[in-house]
């Protein structure tokens, strides 16, 4: 009887909370099970397997792959938009395929010909893509003026019960994301991307799946998809992740002398 009524006391208390200040537990217990202080201290994550990409739903490209992605720290005083990540894509063994570089806000595609600067659609898309993805939304903007977190809720996501975390920051730009009720692991991601040309509302999704602890309780998934208005378009399963692994700082350069190209 007594443990009975504790726990209408505790359905009472959690009913009495708001959506921000469930939210916020909401938030917490993400970045606790994607292994809290550890995963905010980590310098780098490599992960390497195959890469497949999509064209309304058939395969359109095959290749073994290794994404390495390196945290930066913040700016003095802070840049407004900064993002705070290098990342080089390695395609094919021993990048044969070549690579694409990512570093301070601008972006290579690297062959055996030179280096050609990426669009500049493709960049902002890129930029887009970093600041609404949760794991970077965990390591890097949980303390950013103006970010809200509320809880929406409950529902079933591909036979799984899930906890919706709406994350909306000091732009009005929002990401739902949905949180496995027992692991709080990100299972799904939505956000909304007006297309600059057309003015289209595009729905980008990205889905998580196959955790594993990649070192030191941080987990990380192996199997992650991404979608743009219902149509797969890139999916990358991994075979190995690592965590804080001693990478020269060349990796995250363009090579001395390479030629630049001209942009297409």
């Amino acid at each position: 009887m007594k443990s009975v009524l504790v726990l209408l006391l505790l359905a009472v208390a959690a009913q009495a909370q708001t959506a921000q200040e469930r939210g916020k537990r909401m938030i917490q217990e993400t970045l606790d099970a994607v292994g809290g202080s550890k995963f905010l201290e980590t310098d780098n994550i490599v992960a390497s397997g195959r890469a497949y990409s999509f064209y309304h739903e058939r395969l359109s490209g095959l290749t073994v792959a290794t994404i390495y992605t390196r945290y930066l720290p913040p700016s003095v005083p802070p840049i407004p938009g900064e993002i705070l990540v290098d990342e080089r894509d390695a395609f094919g063994e021993k990048e044969r395929n070549g690579a694409t570089l990512l570093i301070g806000g601008k972006g290579y595609e690297i062959t055996f010909r030179g280096a050609r600067p990426l669009p500049d659609e493709t960049i902002a898309r890129y930029r887009d893509t970093v600041t609404h993805n949760i794991f970077y939304i965990l390591r890097e903007r949980l303390n950013e003026p103006g970010m809200i977190f509320e809880d929406r809720g409950s529902d079933i996501v591909d036979n799984q019960p899930v906890r919706i975390l709406d994350i909306t920051d000091a732009d009005n730009r929002t990401v739902t994301v949905y949180l496995h009720h027992l692991t709080h692991l990100p299972e799904r991601q939505v956000h909304y991307r007006r297309d600059p040309k057309t003015n289209e509302r595009n729905e980008e999704v990205t889905i998580f799946a196959k955790y594993r602890d990649v070192g030191g309780g941080v987990m990380w998934p192996y199997d992650i998809q991404r979608m743009r208005n219902g149509d797969r378009i890139f999916q990358m399963y991994s075979d190995s992740v690592e965590i804080d692994k001693s990478l020269p700082g060349s990796l995250f350069a363009l090579p001395p002398g390479v030629p630049i190209l001209k942009p297409l």
